[in-house]
């Protein structure tokens, strides 16, 4: 129990510098692309920490998970993001080394990110709390995934369009 209070306050601590550091790329990043991506995975971390600082709260009062906090955080849409962009003009504004340097600092605290809620959820007894844990883990793997797209679009523009136009093949 207090390992796990300890690593919730710990993802606390992440949360908010996530969103500080994508508030500031967004607005240092030239490429509108990065930009807008730095700008939506920043709102979806102040929705993390803020449904994170609920649950801190309750759970350091009550000494246990709490039964009565409705514990749900909005699907990510960063995955749309490069979608939307890939038309526009503004789109096309090469990302430079600073642009490239802030995704990939931001796929580090992604990849961070999932694995701490992915151990947690492991930890976890209470099905509540696993699936809890489970879906933050989740929405980070979409933030990371969404940052890998992008990191590809900045470096590799061509191949980035040529893979969007591709019809996707389903195995199912």
């Amino acid at each position: 129990m207090d390992k796990r209070i300890n690593a919730l306050k710990f993802a606390l601590e992440n949360e908010q510098k996530e969103r500080e550091f994508y508030i500031t790329n967004s607005r240092k990043t030239r490429n509108m692309a990065g930009k807008n991506m730095f700008k939506q995975i920043a709102d979806e971390e102040k929705e993390h920490y803020e449904v994170l600082k609920k649950l801190h709260d309750k759970w350091e009062q009550q000494k246990k998970w709490p039964a009565t906090l409705p514990l749900k955080v909005k699907k990510s849409l960063a995955g749309t993001i490069l979608k939307s962009m890939s038309g526009k003009k503004a789109a096309r504004i090469a990302g430079n080394d600073n642009d490239l340097k802030a995704i990939r600092t931001a796929i580090d605290f992604e990849a961070r990110g999932v694995a701490l809620y992915t151990k947690l959820e492991k930890e976890s007894t209470a099905p509540k709390e696993k699936a809890f844990f489970n879906l933050i883990a989740s929405v980070e793997r979409d933030h990371l995934l969404s940052l890998r797209d992008t990191e590809e679009f900045l470096t590799d523009p061509a191949s980035w369009y040529q893979n969007m136009e591709k019809p996707m093949l389903d195995g199912a």
